[in-house]
């Protein structure tokens, strides 16, 4: 067997295992969409009833259990967005692994997101809600920041994720929120560990009320 041909069957054999490894995350981000659809199901405050507004993206259903939860309590108005490139499934998941290295680099590329701009100004606090790809915030996160203000609001940012969230993309992020009016801005995540070992979706919601809520959590 020749050299060339060992390189191209190493070659052959990364690309499998990339293959296989983006499968089996797909699939077990589609298994996790599907369980948690159904988990603590919320029906948004009317506007004039409540202060507090909850915006978030989530692609595997994490998120948004967790913006569930926050907006059930704060009473909040609940908004999700909705960004069609990063659907569930492999080419979902190339795109969203391509957009996160590319905002790196060119953090003014930005996803298509629905709805674009939402009116904020009837609410004092806004959380937004994304989860963490290649140590960030999600783009569409990002996106929604760029199209909105948050003149003299208190921004909470919240995030699940696998491993760690880097704090230069938090000190970006609070810049440019901060740079869009806001009054102050804040950082709440939970970790909840990699794929075969996460936290389960009670644990995470009890990792909320613990860190985030505090006595406000207690019955």
């Amino acid at each position: 067997m020749t050299a060339m041909h060992w390189v191209l069957a190493i070659l052959a054999l990364v690309l499998l295992l990339a293959f296989a490894y983006l499968y089996t995350l797909t699939w077990i981000e589609s298994r996790q969409a599907r369980q948690l659809e159904s988990k603590q199901p919320y029906a948004s405050a009317t506007v004039s009833a409540s202060r507090s507004a909850v915006v978030y993206f989530s692609r595997s259903g994490n998120t948004a259990l967790a913006a569930r939860h926050v907006a059930k309590r704060l009473d909040a108005q609940l908004f999700s967005l909705e960004a069609p490139e990063y659907e569930l499934g492999m080419a979902g998941l190339a795109h969203a692994l391509k957009d996160a290295n590319t905002r790196r680099s060119q953090p003014e590329v930005l996803p298509d997101i629905t709805p674009r701009t939402i009116d904020l100004t009837p609410f004092d606090t806004v959380w937004l809600g994304s989860p963490v790809w290649l140590y960030s915030p999600a783009p569409p996160i990002w996106a929604f920041v760029e199209h909105n203000r948050f003149d003299g609001q208190d921004v909470v940012l919240f995030n699940t994720f696998n491993s760690h969230i880097g704090e230069d993309h938090i000190a970006q992020f609070k810049a440019k929120v901060m740079a869009r009016g806001a009054k102050s801005f804040v950082h709440r995540g939970v970790l909840r560990g990699r794929m075969t070992q996460q936290l389960t979706p009670e644990q995470m919601l009890q990792a909320m009320d613990d860190e985030w809520f505090g006595e406000q959590a207690k019955p």
